[in-house]
């Protein structure tokens, strides 16, 4: 390799997630003690912190890319990583365009690597505990109004009665979505036995690998109990093995399939914005905080880590509430 580097190709089986293949990290040119210190670090993200594989392909990108910029100003060593390095790196970034977002991101990836490098001596400090990074935007999308869900879920409801299997999935996925908020990682890791539907409660594992049970209506069991019965035996195959949605193929659904689903079924419900299951974890939020639920309730059933992440919806229902009071109010 020109420089005396060596190419990082980490493929370890202690970097999985629960239903994830093997993640390969981005590869890149690298001096060995920077490379060796990459892979270490993902090694660490999977199999210690149990992160997700989504995670930990962001993470170990992110500090390669770090890794780079030191390579670049001359440096062989983690230990001669600095402040002024973690900076500059931050700098060129937002010179390139970065968002607030990717910046803000990046910085929190590079706060986790120098904590686990001056863990384990590679730093004589933890340089990234001082470094700054702008606050990402939090930007929501639009949530439906409680009419487009309901006209989404009925629509698939009757789509569902004609025993089509793909029409048994997709509403069964859709009621399950919008009765707990769960996100579209946590939904497509679900298998079969993580519903309990004699107390209509799912197992869900969350970030970090976090357990919660998340309650669900009648519609929802309603829906899973027809997609059980009679969808997923026509669509499954032995690669779907316990999962609870499988795509066409018969293997577990992925994420991406999720999304498609969500936004093909959106798009045959009139004036509804362009929501994926994100969007329906923000709608279901929002209809239990207009609906009198508390805050430490939505934190729960979301699966926040802080409450404050929990906050932000309530500044959509107060919104909302605005809007619906300047239009009906005759003083407003």
């Amino acid at each position: 390799m020109p420089g005396g580097g060596c190419r990082v190709a980490v493929l370890d089986q202690a970097v999985r997630g629960p239903h994830c293949e093997l993640v390969e990290t981005p590869a890149d040119d690298l001096p060995p003690a920077l490379a060796s210190a990459v892979a270490e670090f993902a090694r660490y993200l999977g199999a210690e912190r149990d992160r997700s594989e989504h995670t930990v392909r962001a993470y170990v990108g992110d500090v390669t890319s770090l890794m780079t910029h030191l390579a670049r100003r001359g440096m062989t060593e983690v230990s001669e990583l600095d402040l002024s390095v973690l900076r500059s790196w931050l700098a060129a970034q937002r010179t390139q365009g970065r968002s607030r977002a990717t910046l803000a991101r990046r910085a929190s990836a590079a706060r986790v690597f120098t904590a686990w490098a001056h863990r384990g001596g590679r730093l004589a400090e933890d340089v990234g505990a001082l470094l700054a990074a702008p606050r990402a935007h939090r930007v929501l999308p639009e949530p439906l109004r409680a009419g487009e869900a309901s006209t989404l879920l009925d629509a698939a409801a009757d789509a569902a009665s004609s025993g089509d299997p793909v029409d048994l999935r997709d509403h069964a996925l859709l009621e399950l979505l919008y009765a707990t908020g769960i996100r579209v990682g946590e939904l497509v890791g679900l298998d079969v036995d993580d519903i309990d539907a004699e107390r209509r409660v799912v197992r869900v594992f969350g970030k970090g690998r976090r357990e919660r049970s998340v309650p669900y209506g009648v519609p929802a069991q309603t829906a899973l109990d027809a997609w059980l019965r009679m969808g997923r035996p026509q669509l499954a195959r032995s690669a779907a093995a316990a999962a609870l949605f499988v795509g066409v193929r018969g293997a577990r659904l992925g994420q991406r399939g999720a999304r498609a689903i969500v936004h093909q079924r959106l798009r045959a419900v009139p004036g509804a914005p362009d929501v994926g299951p994100h969007g329906l974890r923000h709608t279901a939020a929002t209809h239990l905080l207009e609906g009198g639920a508390d805050l430490r309730s939505v934190q729960e059933l979301l699966g926040h880590a802080s409450l404050g992440t929990t906050q932000i919806y309530t500044h959509v229902s107060v919104d909302r509430l605005r809007q619906a009071y300047r239009q009906a109010h005759p003083r407003a």
